[in-house]
């Protein structure tokens, strides 16, 4: 099953960025007493009970009349309805039930989809017995809580987790390898998969976010054999940035759910924006494979080093983790598509290489000679020995004496080691360190 979604639903300044802060344990959302302070759609990989599950935080709106919110907020909720498996419903226990709050119940009501309402800033015996108002919204959960100080929250997520399906063992159902490419509206995404085919399988039109659905396409010829998943936003004629955005955003964490590799898709005009860099870091987060093209490289004015400098630039915002293959392409052109597809298979490849315990074992003693782990509360760390993890996405484990001693740095180190040694281009690696 492609992951779980989740989403946030609720008028403005209810608290839904706090909760959505508390859930990933970061400080992630702007949180702020003006309403509509979230403007961008805030999104992360929440875990609880050890499951995971994608959450997106729908925001509040930028202030305006009433009826551009009313609208504003509907329209939010129809595209979370439509795209998350469960939705959270937030209210303000300070403030009861308002106008706007009805006018979404109504929209919820209508959804076969779970609503779990969530009564927020409940933080009090005297909130509690004013909260109970809520109950005549005529939701089956309904749960009170605070986001603030986080009491309440463990119930409503014991709720939300059940729904979802313990973990499957990866099937071997299809060895056919599945590459999904990602990327903001408009830069190309169904040029590049019309250009592969030779078909016009999708609409390509300059309106941003003209394909509708994920469009899955079995690819098999010149000896290769893949699934294309090409993602976009919706089909809309005035261009509602937020929108698309937002419904883009869910539909390339769904598309990256389902793949092995991800091909995320760049404007060599635009260069990468912090949405791309959200979705790149989701991507390694859920451990897949990735290769960065930069589309409309046509269209660039170039001189000796233009690539070189540009791909130097990129490695820098990728960074930690770009040890990524990146490619300069045009799908107008068709220029360097197949080495595109030839990249993301062979980070497949990478991404199921199996390493013997004795090879690790070899450079792992040379890593360690050239640089000993740093001696801790004068203890020094003795790594003993490692040995790869039978996971989907290489993972390797260390053991030693002092495990939650290894600084973040060393750690660095000893990835940069084995990337150095056998080939993981493109694909996030995990490292942990166990007591021996």
């Amino acid at each position: 099953m492609a992951g779980f979604t989740v989403a946030i639903v609720g008028r403005p300044n209810v608290g839904k960025s706090t909760f959505f802060n508390r859930l990933l344990q970061q400080r992630k959302a702007i949180v702020d007493d003006v309403s509509g302070v979230t403007r961008d759609r805030q999104y992360g990989i929440a875990d609880w009970n050890g499951k995971t599950f994608n959450l997106i935080d729908t925001g509040g709106f930028v202030a305006g009349s009433d009826d551009v919110f009313e609208t504003e907020i509907r329209k939010q909720v129809r595209i979370a309805l439509d795209e998350a498996n469960a939705v959270i419903f937030m209210c303000d226990a300070a403030s009861g039930i308002t106008d706007l709050d009805e006018s979404m119940t109504d929209l919820l009501r209508r959804t076969t989809k779970p609503v779990f309402l969530a009564i927020n800033k409940v933080d009090n015996h005297e909130r509690l017995l004013e909260a109970s108002e809520f109950y005549a919204l005529g939701f089956d959960h309904i749960f009170f809580l605070s986001s603030m100080t986080g009491s309440g929250t463990g119930e409503l997520l014991d709720a939300v987790s059940a729904l979802i399906p313990e973990e499957q063992a990866e099937a071997e159902t299809s060895t056919i390898p599945k590459i999904a490419i990602i990327g903001q509206p408009n830069v190309g995404k169904s040029s590049m998969l019309n250009a592969l085919l030779g078909e016009e399988r999708t609409i390509v039109s300059d309106i941003a976010g003209t394909t509708r659905d994920t469009i899955h396409t079995h690819y098999n010829l010149f000896n290769k054999e893949f699934i294309l998943i090409d993602t976009a936003g919706i089909r809309r004629k005035t261009k509602v940035n937020e929108d698309l955005e937002f419904y883009s955003v869910i539909r390339a964490i769904r598309a990256m759910d389902e793949a092995d590799v991800c091909l995320l898709l760049l404007d060599a005009e635009k260069g990468i924006s912090q949405q791309d860099l959200n979705i790149y870091s989701l991507a390694v987060k859920k451990g897949k494979g990735i290769v960065v093209l930069v589309n409309k490289w046509d269209l660039i004015q170039k001189e000796t080093n233009t690539a070189r400098d540009y791909e130097k630039e990129l490695k820098q915002r990728l960074a930690p983790f770009n040890d990524v293959p990146i490619l300069f392409v045009s799908a107008k052109e068709k220029t360097r598509l197949m080495q595109g597809i030839e990249a993301a298979l062979q980070v497949v490849e990478n991404r199921l290489r199996k390493i013997s315990t004795s090879d690790l074992n070899e450079v792992l003693q040379k890593a360690i000679n050239a640089y000993h782990p740093p001696v801790v509360r004068g203890m020094p760390i003795s790594i003993k020995y490692a040995t790869q993890l039978p996971t989907p996405v290489p993972s390797f484990a260390f053991f030693c004496n002092h495990p939650d001693d290894v600084k973040q740095s060393y750690k660095n180190y000893l990835e940069n080691q084995l990337r150095a040694a056998f080939n993981f281009k493109g694909t996030p690696m995990r490292l942990f360190f166990r007591k021996k």
